[in-house]
Parts: C-alpha cells; sequence; structure tokens
C-alpha cells in the first residue's frame, strides 16, 4: 500500500510539473502573439499616417517611399524573424519622419498629424509593453525548462530554452536628429 502511494505521489508531482511547463510554454507564445498583434496595429496605421503626412511635406519622398514599401508588404506571410526585421526599419522610419517633423511647425501644428502622431506613440508604448511581457514569460520559461527537478521533464519532452526579444546594437545607440535631417 505504501508503495502506491509513493508512485501516486510521484505521479501527481510529475503531472504537475509537465503541466506547468506546458503553461509556461504556451504563455510565451501568447505574449509573443501580443507582439504581433500591436506590430499589426502599426502596420496599419502606415497609410493614414503616410496620407496625412504627404500633404506637408511632398518633398521628403524617400521616407514616405520606406514607410510605403514596408506598408505594400503582405504582413500575414512575413516569419517571426521577418516580423522583427519590418518591426526594426519601422523604428528607424519612425525616428526619421519625427526629425522632418520636428523641422516643419506647419506639419507639427496639423490636427490630423498630432492625432496620428498620440496613436503611434501609445502604440510604440502598448508595443513595448508587450516586448516586457514576453521577456518576463520566457525568463519564467526559460527557469522552469533549466532548474531541477523540471528540467528532467522538459529534456524528456522536447522543452527547449527561448530566446527573449532583444535589438540590435545599431537600434541601442541614440539617434542623432541632425544626420536623420540632412538624409
Amino acid at each position: 500500500m505504501t508503495i502506491f502511494i509513493i508512485i501516486a505521489v510521484i505521479a501527481v508531482i510529475f503531472i504537475a510539473i509537465y503541466n506547468s511547463l506546458v503553461r509556461k510554454r504556451n504563455e510565451t507564445e501568447n505574449a509573443f502573439g501580443a507582439i504581433d498583434v500591436m506590430l499589426k496595429k502599426r502596420y496599419d496605421l502606415i497609410p493614414n499616417l503616410v496620407a496625412t503626412v504627404k500633404q506637408y511635406a511632398e518633398h521628403e519622398k524617400s521616407t514616405f517611399a520606406q514607410i510605403t514599401e514596408m506598408r505594400n508588404k503582405s504582413y500575414a506571410s512575413f516569419s517571426s524573424q521577418e516580423k522583427e526585421n519590418l518591426d526594426s526599419a519601422f523604428s528607424q522610419a519612425c525616428t526619421h519622419f519625427f526629425a522632418i517633423a520636428e523641422n516643419y511647425p506647419q506639419l507639427k501644428a496639423s490636427e490630423n498629424f498630432e492625432q496620428l502622431q498620440r496613436a503611434l506613440n501609445e502604440t510604440e508604448e502598448q508595443l513595448s509593453a508587450a516586448r516586457r511581457t514576453f521577456n518576463a514569460c520566457v525568463t519564467d520559461y526559460n527557469n522552469a525548462v533549466q532548474t531541477f527537478p523540471s528540467n528532467l521533464l522538459a529534456g524528456m519532452f522536447g522543452f527547449t530554452r527561448k530566446n527573449v526579444f532583444s535589438i540590435s546594437e545599431q537600434e541601442r545607440a541614440v539617434p542623432n536628429v541632425n544626420n536623420l535631417l540632412k538624409q
């Protein structure tokens, strides 16, 4: 009878650890999905932003061409890496775009521009929060995959470590607005 109790306790612990690993993996995937939702939201804002700004700064065609090119790509068919690359390229284009806005007071005074800029800033803040949530979920998941005793089950069932969301060295640098305005 005692052996059955010990086996039952071990089985319950085994099941609890396995279920915990599955939940953590799913939370990580859900958190990446939240990033994806925010990237899509931002992606959908681009046409409105371009249409409004084109009226005020026609001569800045290269920035708008870059944004339009990014917008015309089929977002749904992107891989996770392509979405991260688009995120990086869009962030750089936005930095240039806001530098242009600083140089043209009539653009900044436009109510449509201000509204779109607020929407874009809000989306960027939500995207940043989603990235932090994703990284927290990945860290929690990785801790479970790598610590004893759950690492034993993780190895047996193919749970592997995941990478946190990170940015390139170029994106870590402080943008030089003067250089962006000269482009």
